[in-house]
């Protein structure tokens, strides 16, 4: 039994439990008193001379890394990515295996301004409605735990509910069936979720299958711009990130290198090499005067008034 199987068989379970608690009548009556979900979709195609936009994760713990940060805290942590630039925002929401909860979603959901996904292994229409009464914009459905029949029913009933997809697949088959189904946001997992082995090889070879119209995402495994830089050069639109901005120092400037964005002139090197020549850097005045400002009062003391403006010749000939 690979990981996969395993987490699918645990969530079984605990779905039983969770519809015990609460009828799915009480799920849809909450979501209809709820204004529409805020739309992932087109929250994720980059726009003007963005190159890439990324989601960002939420999460404390992995099977395949184990606990990333004991004591993050879902809130700050998705503040400080909408503060950064990230298009959307995804929670983990499983919590054997990723110690996350539909808390940290609600959290999270009232906290900020783009969309927020679920991260979970949804295997049922329940928690379609379950994720959209916590508020939830967007769900994750993974191929490999889906049959057709029953990924073609959850891509029909989230539209039906007004959430948005990520169809995540990890294969060419899975692309396929993706596609046929006619999955709008398809997102190329670069770890195998049985093995947990990671490698962007799913990435460089699905990616440039996903025809136009389509918003690609590149999944697991990226760290840095220089792994952005790959995927985007492969298809992707966006990127969705976790350990590496969880892990990070300072989240700013890892959010802004995932975006490929320049840093800022001031933290540059080229920038005290700049300051070092020229202290202050010119102004509106200078740019249409070359001259500096000692040379323009050599030669002319004082500026031409309105009235020297509509008379070229000197106050002296005037006068005369």
């Amino acid at each position: 039994m690979g990981v996969l199987d395993e987490i699918i068989a645990h969530k079984r379970s605990e779905l039983s439990r969770r519809r015990a608690r609460r009828a799915v009548g009480d799920l849809e009556a909450e979501c209809r008193r709820l204004p529409p979900a805020r739309d992932f979709e087109a929250a994720l195609r980059p726009r003007g001379r963005q190159r890439v936009s990324l989601i960002a994760e939420v999460k404390k713990a992995s099977p395949s890394h184990g606990v990333l940060k004991a004591d993050l805290d879902p809130v700050s942590q998705a503040r400080a990515y909408a503060r950064a630039g990230a298009a959307a925002i995804s929670v983990l929401t499983d919590e054997k295996y990723f110690r996350g909860s539909l808390d940290d979603l609600v959290a999270v959901r009232a906290a900020v301004a783009v969309p927020v996904l679920r991260k979970e292994f949804i295997l049922e229409e329940y928690q379609l409605w379950e994720s959209r009464s916590a508020g939830a914009d967007a769900v994750l459905l993974i191929v490999a735990a889906l049959d057709r029949e029953t990924l073609g029913g959850l891509l029909h009933a989230a539209k039906g509910i007004g959430l948005g997809t990520l169809v995540e697949v990890h294969t060419a088959e899975e692309l396929e069936r993706a596609l046929g189904l006619g999955a709008p946001v398809v997102g190329v997992n670069n770890r195998d979720l049985q093995t947990l082995e990671t490698s962007f090889a799913p990435s460089l070879s699905l990616l440039p299958l996903v025809p136009p119209g389509s918003v690609a995402v590149s999944e697991s495994g990226i760290m840095t711009g220089a792994d952005v830089e790959r995927v985007v050069a492969a298809g992707a639109h966006a990127v969705l990130v976790g350990e590496g901005l969880v892990r990070a120092t300072d989240i700013e400037a890892k959010v802004k290198e995932l975006l490929l964005m320049p840093p800022h002139p001031a933290l540059s090197p080229e920038a005290g090499e700049r300051d070092a020549r020229n202290p202050l850097p010119p102004g509106p005045r200078d740019a249409r005067n070359p001259l500096a400002p000692g040379e323009r009062e050599a030669r002319d003391p004082l500026p031409p008034g309105p009235r020297d403006a509509r008379n070229p010749l000197p106050p002296g000939e005037r006068e005369g």
